[in-house]
């Protein structure tokens, strides 16, 4: 050998350890772009790295009100430092995780810092709580990397130092995960939506012997205990379950792929992995990669696979994977059927649409997978474009497609044979003519507000699919921006929003914008929640400077102690004083059925543990609040937490809008149109009313001559219908003001326009008026099928016309309209009294 070389040599090894050593380092504000991404990254400016070869992972840092997103836990111990925030295979940034913590983790810590940078060939971050810091238990977490390791090892050493004996929680817990399980003591779960192909696990490597499988742990004054366990990431819960096992004993190397009758790969295949034998356990899914192929780990032992494709049979198939030899498994599937979609608007352009598949004759009802993903959500498929395909099991549908409340729809009876393509292809017809409005929705919800987990995607292709045309963003806690979600999507076009938020606590929420995200900070720079509302209101209003056309609203608002009993002690005390000059809007709608018609302040229902109790109505409560000059706008949100059952669809606003067309919607005009009360408030009739000199919702006029008319208009797509138009008169439901198809058909027609007339309203005071119209023979059940808003009914109201009788300005009647202001603390015989006495 030449010798000449071996300086060099020596050198290259060098040189390629430090390349290969694990890191773990502190975020600055040069290492910000280092953080890994994913549905559920959560890393900041203050966290900790540590990566290998293999993973990445973010340990959150010791910072102040650091948290996962909004409500991974709730209360004084939401805040967790020094946990598991993120945890992605290295450069996929495919995190999932919104937290693990190891001995359940919360609250408060005395430091996170790096003890192991790596260097040595071992990166490590230690987290401590001191016993002075937790009541006398101490508490150290060492999260350990090496290179190779397809995960982190977690080891957790916990001290008595108090002079009692502590029962302790020693498990490890990860949250917001849909599909988990337990195999051999190995924890697993799948992502959210199994497209995303990404799993985890976690087992204890080493724990007391009389640990067991409980959580409590008995620990002596003066005692310590150690739990060492090892979280893994993988393509899929069995291969993260088999890197876990790895970390145990030995394991085989299984190989795999699926295949179709073809030999084209099937990489939307899912492989179900039971145990076999004297214990059948689910150790997860194997999700195949793009080429339809898998490579994992897992123990000597036989298994039951069930192979799973949307459109395909299943194929049950066994393995029997032997110690120290390599398994290989060849699935074959059958092949697929499927529709295959063209939807288009008149000019033969695709259009975002939904479709739904309803299963008829003896097919089993459809599953295209969770309910909180556009692309199949269990009996539905909301797609950004119109030309799309779908894989469904043989068998007869009724498939209807449709693309919100201003569009015709498309139905049809599909018989679908196994293996075959259906071709559906037809054009949804703009019926309903709202030139000059657009449809807007101020609240909904994706993944960042961490209580639901749609992807902010899929909230996009929900909201674009039913035809909304701006929606402001409003997370929980958390400033965010979904504009540069819209333009990846292609959908620039088809919806505008502005960035902005919702701050949430344990009493009011209110939503806000606009506002400018911090990325990579604690709750991209929001501000924090005040029990006051009224401070909240005011905070939010000067958050980063001064914005004249800010939006505030309240949601889901508790009317009675925002504005009438504060203190909840079941007296009238004004409510928190001032709050309604703070805010512009309240939401008197929010995802469910309408009481605007109910004729009362609360109804008797059920609380949660089964008993009466008095529910109140907070429709009504608004028409009281007007009568006494309150003047925020009335607002109707769907507050979407997924896509099926809870997505966007039951209910939107309409206002005036400079122009048409989304990408041209001015957020600030689209605000002072709602501020002003300018809006209509639908479940899917579009209601137009104007008074004989022109004057429109939310503005004031004279009265002349001792009446006024109004124009009202009603215009509802194919499968809308209404059957009464009513005209509320300072919240009192006129029986002469109340128009019925049945009893007055020649006032409604069939065709788009359901109702066009000129309605004469008497007035001996000022008055604000109100015109509803519904369908209370009809629901809303051909657009939505399965999902909750087809139990609905159509209907559509707007904010107040104000008429002023005497031309000294509108002054409010003060009318409480039969009932006393409902207050907390309301017995339910009293509840029955009033509505008694109401009745007579």
């Amino acid at each position: 050998m030449n010798t000449r070389f071996l300086p060099l040599l020596a050198f290259c090894a060098i040189a390629c350890r430090a390349l290969a050593a694990p890191e773990a380092f502190e975020v600055g504000l040069a290492q910000k772009d280092q953080l890994p991404g994913g549905k559920e990254a959560d890393g900041i400016i203050g966290d900790f790295i540590l990566r290998n070869d293999k993973v990445e992972a973010v340990i959150s840092g010791n910072l102040p009100l650091r948290r996962a997103n909004m409500s991974t836990f709730y209360g004084s111990e939401g805040i967790t430092p020094g946990c598991v925030y993120d945890l992605t295979r290295r450069g996929a940034n495919n995190d999932q995780l919104t937290y693990f913590g190891p001995a359940a983790q919360q609250g408060s810590v005395s430091w996170v810092r790096v003890l192991k940078d790596g260097r040595e060939g071992e990166a490590t971050i230690e987290v401590a709580v001191t016993g002075a810091n937790r009541g006398g238990i101490a508490r150290y977490h060492r999260y350990t990397l090496r290179d190779g390791w397809p995960g982190l090892q977690i080891t957790t050493t916990i001290v008595n130092e108090s002079a009692e004996p502590k029962k302790l929680d020693l498990a490890g817990r990860f949250t917001n995960f849909l599909r988990t399980g337990n195999v051999q003591g190995v924890n697993w779960a799948d992502a959210i939506d199994p497209a995303d192909k990404a799993g985890y696990a976690y087992g204890n490597l080493v724990a007391p012997e009389n640990y067991g499988t409980g959580k409590e742990y008995p620990l002596a004054s003066g005692a310590s205990v150690t739990v060492v366990r090892f979280l893994a990431v993988g393509h899929s819960p069995v291969e993260a379950v088999g890197e876990v096992m790895r970390q145990r004993s030995a394991v085989s190397e299984v190989a795999g792929s699926v295949t179709d009758p073809t030999g084209a790969p099937v990489p939307t295949a899912e492989l179900l992995v039971r145990t076999s034998g004297g214990r059948d356990e689910n150790m997860g899914v194997i999700h195949p990669d793009a080429q339809g192929s898998f490579a994992l780990a897992m123990p000597a032992g036989r298994y039951n696979l069930t192979i799973t494709d949307r459109g395909r049979a299943d194929v049950e198939q066994a393995l029997e994977v032997k110690a120290g030899e390599a398994a290989k498994l060849e699935a074959k599937v059958g092949p697929a059927s499927a529709i295959q979609f063209r939807v288009t608007d008149a000019a033969g352009k695709t259009i975002p649409c939904k479709a739904q598949f309803l299963a008829a004759e003896g097919t089993e009802p459809v599953n295209l997978g969770p309910q909180n993903r556009a692309h199949g959500c269990l009996d539905q498929y909301h797609s950004e474009r119109g030309d799309f395909r779908v894989a469904l099991a043989p068998g007869k549908y009724r498939v209807i497609v449709t693309r919100g409340i201003e569009y015709s729809h498309l139905a049809q009876d599909v018989t679908l044979a196994a293996g075959q393509t259906f071709e559906f292809a037809g054009k949804l017809q703009r019926l309903v003519d709202t030139t000059g409005w657009v449809s807007a929705d101020y609240h909904n919800h994706s993944t960042q507000s961490g209580d639901n987990t749609c992807g902010t995607p899929d909230r996009i292709i929900n909201l674009v699919a039913e035809h909304y045309e701006f929606a402001p963003t409003t997370e929980h806690n958390r400033l965010y921006d979904w504009q540069p979600i819209i333009e990846q999507l292609g959908l620039l076009a088809e919806l505008q929003t502005v960035p902005g938020m919702e701050l949430t606590g344990r009493y009011a929420h209110f939503n806000a914008f606009p506002f400018k995200p911090v990325p990579r900070t604690q709750d991209n720079g929001a501000p924090v929640w005040n029990d006051d509302p009224r401070i909240t209101a005011i905070t939010l209003r000067d958050w980063q400077g001064a914005e004249p056309d800010r939006w505030i609203q309240i949601n889901h608002p508790d009317m009675v102690k925002n504005f009438i009993d504060a203190n909840e002690d079941g007296r009238i005390d004004g409510g928190f004083h001032g709050l309604a000059t703070l805010i512009d809007g309240i939401e008197t709608e929010n995802g469910g059925g309408s009481e605007i018609l109910g004729g009362k302040p609360f109804t008797i229902g059920k609380n949660k543990d089964g008993k009466d109790s008095v529910q109140t109505l907070r429709e009504f409560i608004w028409l009281q609040m007007l009568n006494r000059g309150h003047r925020y706008a009335a607002m109707a949100v769907n507050d979407a937490h997924s896509v099926h059952g809870n997505g966007v669809g039951g209910w939107r606003m309409y206002l005036p809008s400079h122009s048409d067309n989304p990408a041209e919607i001015d957020w600030r005009d689209n605000v002072r149109h709602a501020k002003a009360g300018h809006s209509i408030l639908t479940t899917g009739p579009f209601l137009q009313v104007r008074t004989q000199d022109g004057t429109g919702p939310g503005d004031t006029t004279r009265c002349v001559g001792g009446s006024v008319k109004l124009k009202v208009q009603v215009q509802c797509t194919d499968w809308i219908d209404i059957d009464r138009v009513q005209v509320l008169v300072n919240g009192r439901a006129r029986p002469e003001l109340n128009f019925t198809r049945a009893a007055n058909a020649k006032m409604f027609q069939d065709g788009v326009v359901k109702f066009s007339q000129w309605i004469e309203v008497p007035l001996s005071e000022d008055a604000h008026l109100i015109v509803v119209a519904t369908g209370e023979k009809s629901t809303l059940a051909i657009g939505y099928g399965t999902s909750a808003q087809a139990k609905m009914h159509p209907l559509a109201y707007h904010n107040p016309i104000f008429i002023d009788f005497d031309g000294h300005g509108f002054t409010p009647n003060g009318d409480t309209l039969g009932f006393p202001l409902p207050t907390a603390k309301m017995s339910v015989e009293e509840a029955r009294r009033q509505l008694a006495a109401a009745a007579k």
